[in-house]
């Protein structure tokens, strides 16, 4: 990271640039000889009273005395992209909602507030695109009163790491002592190599419903009520595949499922039974996932996947996934 200007380091930066992407160097520590540095990159989300608020890329705020900088200059708005289909934060967002809507929604403004029996935070939080046509702190009172009124926690969901994403709301959130649970990273691809990969597909089953063998392998509930069977039918259209096991009673060895919207096709609820990993199951069953989405006339893929699940960023890395934007749930403390 180079802040030097003819050998000097300076800070580039004002409080004017509040809401612009930053570089910061600051000092950690005794300052001198031998003092220490770290550098921070991310929103500029405040500057008040001799603090800098910056909102990283992955959600975190990190508050930093005006005091120790010792370098900053505004940045590009987002990373430059390698590889993967192009497309907008706001794009992606509609789309990725799209594909596991919730039994129950209503509008907050531009807001929208999803509940879904307490499955899954993505059906049970706030999708925040926009003005919520309220001050943030009575949006925020409202969105309590309504998922409280449910017997939910109040979730809301917001995305970070590109052009047009959220860290201002973020940054407001923590000041209104919301807290972040979960960080995952939505990543993107292009369709075609995924469903041309070496694969052996034979085995793969697709159907248009998660039947009771199908939901025997899925582990996000306890008891499949009809909740649970709205939103995983919920999308423009739906395609749910498995591969049979040895298992007595039919639990399938893996499954995954797909929902086809446009050019987007988005992959989810790939699990693969601990006793048939490593056998490339999680990879057929993309792989026959894809080609049934190719004949659909989609041409870019994306799915999401949680940031500390190593074992599945490496898959989707040698699928050629990358991440386009981090998205986190805030709950309200």
């Amino acid at each position: 990271m180079e802040f030097t200007m003819g050998g000097r380091l300076e800070v580039r930066i004002t409080p004017a640039d509040v809401g612009k992407r930053v570089s910061v160097r600051r000092v950690v520590g005794p300052v001198g000889e031998g003092a220490k540095f770290t550098d921070t990159v991310g929103v500029l989300t405040s500057w008040d009273d001799g603090v800098l608020s910056v909102t990283t890329k992955g959600g975190e705020g990190v508050r930093i005395a005006e005091s120790s900088l010792v370098a900053g200059k505004v940045v590009p708005p987002a990373p430059a992209r390698r590889r993967g289909p192009a497309a907008s934060f706001g794009e992606l967002a509609l789309t990725t909602a799209r594909a596991w809507q919730p039994v129950e929604s209503e509008p907050l403004g531009d807001w929208r507030l999803r509940a879904a029996g307490g499955f899954t935070r993505r059906a049970n939080s706030v999708l925040p695109l926009g003005d919520p046509g309220l001050p943030l702190g009575e949006a925020l009172d409202t969105v309590r009163r309504w998922y409280g009124e449910r017997g939910l926690p109040a979730y809301v969901q917001t995305a970070t790491g590109a052009e047009g994403t959220q860290e201002r709301l973020c940054a407001d959130l923590e000041e209104h002592g919301w807290r972040r649970e979960v960080t995952a990273d939505v990543r993107v691809a292009s369709l075609a190599p995924i469903g041309d990969l070496e694969s052996d597909v034979s085995a793969v089953r697709t159907s248009r419903e998660a039947d009771a063998t199908w939901l025997s392998r899925y582990q996000r509930f306890d008891t499949p009520g009809p909740h649970v069977l709205k939103v995983l039918g919920s999308g423009p259209s739906v395609w749910f595949a498995s591969v049979p096991g040895d298992d007595p009673a039919g639990v399938p060895a893996a499954i995954g499922r797909c929902v086809v919207d446009g050019r987007w096709a988005g992959f989810m609820a790939v699990e693969v039974g601990p006793e048939h990993r490593r056998r490339g199951l999680a990879t057929a069953v993309m792989t026959a996932l894809a080609r049934t989405a190719l004949d659909e006339g989609a041409s870019a893929a994306w799915l999401q996947v949680e940031a500390d699940n190593e074992g599945a960023r490496a898959l989707y890395d040698g699928m050629g996934f990358s991440t386009h934007h981090s998205y986190h749930h805030f709950r309200c403390a």
